[in-house]
C-alpha cells in the first residue's frame, strides 16, 4: 500500500510550489484515506507560504478547504465509509480528552491547536494539506459531504464557510437581527449568504463604495461606505451584529461601536498581520459591546454547516483551476482576483 502523496509544497517563502512525493500520516483505528478531488484556496495558505504569521516548516504543503473520496476507513470510524465524499477543514486533529474537547469545542483543544498543513501530530508526524492528490488524518475531523452539493462548491465551506457560520449561530442571528458584513471578499460573501439564510437583514460594509454593487448581488438589503460619514450617521446604534471578515489597517474601535446597538456583538473572523489598535476600558463599558474571535469551529458545528449550507441551496462564487496549474492560482489570488474563491481541482 502506497504511504505516499503527491503534493504540491512550498519549499521557501520566494519560490514557486513544487511537486514532491512526502510521507502521509501513520495509520491508526480512527484513519481515513481520502483521495483529493478539489481543494479551496485560502488566505491561510498565502499566509502561511509567506511566513506572514510566523516560521513555516518547509516542505509544506497548504490547503485546508479539502474534499476528496473515501478510499479507506480504521477499525473505529463510524462517522464516514468507504466511498462516501468527505470534507476536511484548518484542524485535522485533537486530543479528545481534556476539559474544552469535552465541552464539545475541540477546536480550542487545550493540547494546542493541531492544522491541517504546517502542524505537528502527537507522534511527531508532519501535517500535510490539500494541494495534493491524497489525504490522511484523524476521522473526527472529517465530514460527510451531502448529496445535493457539487464538491468544488463544498470545498470552501469548509474554512471559510465555517468560520463565518460559527459565530452566526453562536450569537443567534435571526430575522430579528440587523447585521453588518465588514469586508466583502472571501469569508465576507459567505457571511452574507449565512446570514441572510438565518433570515437576517445584511448591511455589506467596505471602506469605500467599490464593492458596494456586488454586495447588492450577494444579496445585501442596504451598504455601508465606512469612510463616508452620512453612511455611518444611517446606521448609528442600529446594528445588532458586526462580522469583522476584514478591515484596512486605519481600523479604529470607535468606528464601530457607534453602529452596534446595546449590547450588540462585534465577532471577529479576520487575522491580518497587523493589530488591532489599543481599545479604551471606558469605551468598552459604556457601550455594552460583546467583542468575540472565532477559530473555524468545532465538529458538531462543521457537519451542521455544511447540511445547512445544502438545505438552503447556498451557492459560493468559486473560480476553479486544474491543481497543476496552482502556481499561476496563486498569483492571481495575490494580485486580488478572486471573486470569491478559488478552488484547486485534481
Amino acid at each position: 500500500m502506497t504511504e505516499t502523496l503527491t503534493g504540491w509544497a512550498a519549499t521557501t517563502k520566494d519560490k514557486p510550489l513544487v511537486q514532491m512525493e512526502l510521507p502521509l500520516a501513520q495509520w491508526n483505528e480512527y484513519s481515513v484515506d481520502m483521495n483529493i478531488t478539489h481543494c479551496g484556496m485560502c488566505g491561510s495558505d498565502i499566509h502561511t507560504i509567506d511566513e506572514g504569521w510566523g516560521p513555516t516548516a518547509f516542505p509544506c504543503v497548504v490547503g485546508h478547504e479539502i474534499v476528496g473520496v473515501v478510499t479507506r476507513i480504521g477499525d473505529k470510524v463510524t462517522n464516514i465509509k468507504v466511498g462516501d465524499r468527505g470534507g476536511v477543514g484548518p484542524e485535522c486533529y485533537s486530543c479528545q480528552k481534556c476539559p474544552t474537547c469535552l465541552e464539545g469545542y475541540q477546536n480550542g483543544c487545550e493540547r494546542g491547536y493541531t492544522g491541517t498543513y504546517n502542524g505537528k501530530l502527537p507522534n511527531g508526524d508532519k501535517t500535510y494539506g490539500g494541494y495534493a492528490d491524497k489525504w490522511r488524518g484523524d476521522s473526527r475531523w472529517v465530514f460527510k459531504v451531502p448529496d445535493s452539493m457539487s464538491s468544488e462548491d463544498a470545498a470552501c465551506f469548509f474554512c471559510a464557510g465555517v468560520t463565518t457560520y460559527a459565530p452566526l449561530k453562536k450569537f443567534n442571528v435571526n430575522e430579528k437581527s440587523i447585521v453588518g458584513v465588514l469586508g466583502i471578499g472571501g469569508l465576507g460573501h459567505f457571511g452574507v449568504l449565512f446570514a441572510k439564510a438565518m433570515g437576517a437583514t445584511v448591511v455589506g460594509m467596505s471602506h469605500n463604495d467599490n464593492k458596494k454593487e456586488i454586495s447588492k448581488q450577494l444579496g445585501c438589503d442596504d451598504f455601508i461606505n465606512t469612510h463616508n460619514e452620512s453612511d455611518l450617521a444611517r446606521y448609528r446604534k442600529k446594528l445588532t451584529h458586526i462580522l469583522c471578515t476584514g478591515t484596512s489597517n486605519d481600523f479604529q474601535w470607535g468606528t464601530f461601536f457607534n453602529l452596534l446597538h446595546v449590547n450588540g456583538n462585534f465577532m471577529n473572523v479576520a487575522a491580518p498581520e497587523w493589530n488591532f489598535p489599543e481599545l479604551s476600558p471606558l469605551q468598552l463599558l459604556m457601550s455594552q459591546i460583546s467583542i468575540s474571535g472565532t477559530a473555524a469551529g468545532p465538529p458538531d458545528i462543521m457537519q451542521e454547516m455544511i447540511n445547512f449550507a445544502a438545505e438552503k441551496g447556498l451557492k459560493p462564487w468559486i473560480t476553479t483551476y486544474k491543481m497543476s496549474d496552482v502556481n499561476n492560482a496563486i498569483s492571481d489570488f495575490r494580485a486580488g482576483k478572486p471573486r470569491f474563491r478559488f478552488v484547486l481541482e485534481n
